[in-house]
């Protein structure tokens, strides 16, 4: 079994969704996410090989992979490296990716950012961003 290693972006992903569970009264709902999240690392720490790859080629990162929190609508972003696994970020399904993974320079580090927009204020698709 590989260790996994959270970067801060990840951690800070982590307060912020239990920050959240517990804002709204939901003590309950915010142990079990951390439940729910121990159990997805211990599933990636396992197999790492589990994870989607569909961001992978979306964003064109070789070796990005996600895997669901069961019971809840968080993603856990990570790379598999020969002796740990990565976990670059923890988010919320609805948010997709932030704009941080889809610059080159972001790959994986402490960033944040919103969803991407074209000059008309849309929302861009992931398809549409190239890295450089």
């Amino acid at each position: 079994m590989k260790r996994a290693i959270v970067r801060a972006a990840a951690d800070q992903d982590i307060k912020e969704s239990i920050e959240f569970y517990l804002a709204e009264g939901a003590q309950q709902a915010a142990l079990s996410f951390i439940d729910a999240l121990e159990s997805a690392l211990r599933d990636v720490q396992g197999n790492p090989a589990i994870g989607s790859t569909r961001y992978a080629h979306e964003l064109d990162l070789p070796g990005l992979r996600c895997w669901r929190l069961k019971g809840y609508p968080h993603l856990v972003f990570y790379v598999e490296r020969e002796d740990h696994v990565d976990v670059w970020r923890v988010l919320h399904g609805v948010t997709f990716l932030p704009g941080c993974m889809m610059r080159s320079n972001c790959r994986g580090e402490a960033c944040r950012g919103s969803w991407p927009r074209s000059a008309d204020g849309t929302r861009r698709l992931a398809s549409d961003w190239q890295l450089h």
